[in-house]
């Protein structure tokens, strides 16, 4: 067999080895993985070139010592669900580095992190002031997460006692120009409404690069074409409007009757109807 072509097998074959490989072990980012991780990555690839490459020795020999390392990660990763002083012990721990808006140069020299260092990770976290920081912890990843204060923290809807709807997974039902039936199904719609839908703004499902259908059964779609503009659904602010226009009217017939028991009929509806827009204005507006 022609040297080249060996080669060429042996590289295949090492692809295909270090993909299960890979697979057995999870996944994880690269600022995720721990020192151990990220050691047991660059032997992994190591031992996959060399399987490729060196025709001098065996290459199941590779395919042994690659086996080895992700069995010994594999017990490890399982260790460390198991306990948390092995998870402490190959991980590390947390390092905290700011506490009560004050910075602990103990812990930025024990974690070899400078000045500027801390500043430029503060201010990928939008603290661009030491003092607005409560708290900051260095993962075990070498991440940095920061914890405002209270004061400037961001406003939230249960801060200003706002009650909103709660948001579900938005599904998306065409991708690539292909409709996609299983989220279709799981939201309860069909090709046909899907049809009808695109057929309201004369797109065809060709057209649509990505199509999305939220919580509330309102379709969004991305076309190919950018410089075509396509309306946002209205079906909830269309709602609203209607409920507000029946409002408007009860009221408006309950001034202008002249009998009692009618007046009073309408005013019951009225409030009874301005209390259900109360309750689905969250969803609403959204």
């Amino acid at each position: 067999m022609p040297q080249w072509l060996e080669i060429a097998l042996r590289t295949l074959m090492a692809v295909g080895i270090l993909f299960v490989m890979t697979k057995l072990l999870g996944k994880r980012q690269v600022t995720q993985l721990s020192v151990f991780e990220y050691i047991t990555g660059i032997t992994i690839g190591s031992l996959a070139a060399y399987i490729s490459l060196d025709m001098e020795a065996d290459w199941y020999l590779g395919l042994v010592a690659l086996s080895v390392w992700v069995a010994v990660s594999l017990a490890i990763e399982f260790l460390q669900l198991k306990s948390k002083k092995i998870r402490d012990f190959v991980d590390g721990k947390g390092t905290i580095l700011i506490k009560d808006g004050k910075i602990l140069e103990d812990n930025l020299l024990k974690e070899r992190i400078s000045t500027d260092e801390l500043m430029e990770q503060l201010r990928r976290k939008n603290a661009f002031k030491v003092a607005d920081v409560e708290f900051a912890i260095m993962e075990p990843s070498g991440e940095i997460n920061v914890l405002f204060n209270r004061e400037h923290q961001p406003l939230t809807s249960k801060h200003l006692g706002i009650q909103v709807a709660p948001e579900q997974e938005p599904q998306i039902v065409i991708m690539d120009g292909n409709v996609m039936d299983e989220p279709l199904a799981t939201i309860g719609l069909s090709r046909g409404w899907l049809s009808a839908e695109l057929e309201k703004t004369g797109i065809t499902v060709e057209n649509v690069y990505l199509g999305q259908v939220d919580a509330y059964g309102q379709l969004y779609v991305d076309l190919y074409d950018d410089q075509i503009k396509v309306p946002e659904p209205q079906k909830k602010a269309a709602l609203f409007a209607t409920l507000k226009k029946c409002e408007a009217d009860l009221e408006m017939f309950g001034i202008a009757t002249d009998s009692k028991e009618a007046k009073k009929m309408y005013e019951k509806c009225s409030k009874q109807l301005q209390t259900l827009i109360s309750d689905l204005k969250p969803m609403l507006h959204r």
